[in-house]
């Protein structure tokens, strides 16, 4: 495994605009170095008979069904907005 340099630390840095002294550099040139050996010695397990997952744990919809139930009127929903427009609430403009 190549060992990560400080000008590959700078052009990282670079690309994601952030900017780090002498020092830092340096510990992050080790810390990423660090982590790509660990993750070289998970690419050397034997993976063959593992199926591939997009999740550890099984994943399933927690929402619960969209039942249709009693609400607000539209003019009981209006009745307090400041000045409703067309049977709609009217907001500030934001864009230009």
């Amino acid at each position: 495994m190549e060992k990560i340099t400080i000008k590959q630390v700078e052009h990282v840095a670079n690309l994601a605009r952030l900017r780090f002294d002498e020092e830092e550099k340096k510990r992050l040139a080790e810390q990423l170095g660090s982590i790509l050996e660990y993750i070289d010695q998970l690419n050397k397990l034997d993976t063959t008979n593992v199926e591939p997952t997009s999740h550890a744990i099984p994943v399933k919809n927690v929402a619960r069904k969209d039942v249709v139930k009693p609400s607000f009127t539209q003019d009981e929903a209006l009745a307090n907005a400041p000045s409703p427009v067309d049977g709609l609430f009217e907001v500030p403009k934001i864009i230009e």
